[in-house]
């Protein structure tokens, strides 16, 4: 297959892991910036111009899109979507879970776990443990534990914040699958934060990256999207 990472930077970990784990399994590897896209409407071709010429070789795209670039970005993978080029995931999917509330209105839908907001008077009273869940077609790939650092409620790792490899338990594992269905998604970081009446989630995200996590956990989550790709790919043949 010809693969397209949509992606703005080549440099970025995910992006080259991608890139990577797709030409070693024989794939033709491109990088596409999709906010350099042009977008040509048309009633009889649709097309995608890019760098002056039509992109009409592409079998499959990998979104790497940012929060600030969704509403191009996703107006690029729906052109690709018209012009029956397979996605990891679809530019709805993707939509939906960019728009908060509507994500959480999808997620109290499905009757997925959601936290109850909260204030403290000090970030000692609160440990900080977010577990992220990497699903793949439904299923659990891999998980990692966030552990913010002394003081710091956010455990974000350039704030010193730790992660390290976790074994989920099949309520977070189910509440993970069910959080990414239900945003239509087949690529999805789900965070999720374990509770006294069980797993909530706090973020789906359509984009996730894979350094930490792979790192972690030693799971080679790039092969699994590859993988997802490629049987899709047969199974629509």
């Amino acid at each position: 297959m010809i693969i397209a990472v949509l992606s703005r930077d080549a440099a970025l970990y995910s992006t080259r892991r991608l890139l990577d784990v797709g030409s070693k399994r024989g794939h033709i590897m491109k990088i596409i910036d999709h906010m350099r896209c042009y977008i040509d409407i048309t009633a009889d071709s649709p097309r995608l111009i890019y760098q002056g010429q039509p992109l009409t070789d592409i079998d499959a795209v990998i979104p790497r899109i940012g929060a600030s670039y969704t509403f191009y970005g996703t107006a690029v993978v729906r052109q690709f979507e018209m012009m029956g080029v397979l996605s990891a995931n679809g530019s709805e999917a993707i939509s939906r879970s960019r728009d908060k509330l509507r994500c959480l209105q999808l997620l109290s839908k499905e009757g997925v776990g959601l936290p109850v907001t909260g204030f403290a008077h000090s970030t000692k009273d609160i440990e900080g443990v977010i577990e992220r869940c990497l699903v793949v077609n439904n299923q659990a790939v891999a998980s990692m534990k966030r552990q913010g650092a002394p003081g710091e409620f956010r455990s974000i790792i350039h704030r010193g914040g730790t992660v390290k490899r976790t074994r989920l338990s099949l309520q977070e594992r189910d509440t993970a699958v069910r959080a990414a269905k239900a945003m239509g998604l087949k690529v999805a970081g789900v965070d999720l934060l374990r509770a006294s009446q069980g797993p909530v989630v706090i973020e789906v995200n359509s984009s996730p990256g894979l350094e930490g996590i792979e790192r972690a956990t030693d799971i080679d989550v790039a092969s699994k999207i590859i993988e997802y790709l490629e049987r899709e790919r047969s199974l629509n043949k």
